[in-house]
């Protein structure tokens, strides 16, 4: 199959071996995927991605020599412009939290159809944060730790624009045109935002901000 120069890179790290082949079978013939490889072990991950770059890379939770939670925090560490898409079965409120505390940029059960995989790795890829719709709601509240709503409203006029921009999947450089800041301004209006939202990634106050609205 010949790849279009902005496929989305991605490897797949599950330890099954039918689910990766599956999944091979599923996605390798889909426009604008582009698959680099499957591991099926955190070690296998780490070096399958060391060595081959991928934009995005599909993610277990139950690995053998360890969790993708692990996997996750190591590789968002050493690979800046990495985005990580858990597909599992594991639905336990505490797993999903810990995941997306590790930086994960979506979460979704292996329950998903195929066009609801396909999509959500093109909406996740494009810079948005996906969750599942059946752990969205319990999931919310304990990711927040803010039922209320109260820390989106310490945000200032200009912080809460800036993070409306990056819930829509847009970058730092992109944010600046659109408000007439430099990419370094947006970078410490993040910072700031980060620590009054008690975040630590973009991914999660993009989904903070998206369910606070929701509440609203």
């Amino acid at each position: 199959m010949n790849t279009p120069a902005s496929s989305i890179r991605l490897v797949i790290v599950d330890d099954s071996e039918l689910v990766r082949a599956g999944l091979q079978s599923l996605l390798q013939n889909i426009a604008g995927i582009e698959l680099l490889g499957a591991a099926g072990d955190v070690r296998g991950a780490i070096e399958l991605c060391a060595r081959v770059r991928p934009d995005m890379v599909l993610l277990d939770i139950r690995l053998p020599d360890g969790t993708g939670i692990e996997a996750c925090r190591t590789l968002l560490r050493t690979h800046e412009n990495l985005r990580v898409l858990f597909l599992t079965s594991s639905a336990g409120q505490a797993v999903v939290d810990d995941a997306i505390r590790a930086g994960a940029h979506g979460y979704l059960l292996k329950e998903i159809n195929a066009a609801a995989l396909v999509q959500a790795i093109r909406d996740v890829a494009a810079g948005r944060s996906i969750l599942d719709p059946q752990i969205t709601a319990r999931v919310m509240d304990i990711v927040k730790g803010d039922p209320s709503g109260t820390l989106l409203a310490t945000l200032s006029p200009q912080e809460r624009r800036v993070l409306e921009k990056i819930a829509d999947g847009l970058t730092n450089k992109e944010v600046g045109s659109l408000l007439g800041l430099s990419e370094k301004t947006v970078k410490n209006y993040l910072a700031n935002i980060f620590d009054k939202l008690q975040v630590t990634r973009r991914s999660q106050a993009a989904v903070y901000y998206s369910q606070s609205l929701r509440k609203q």
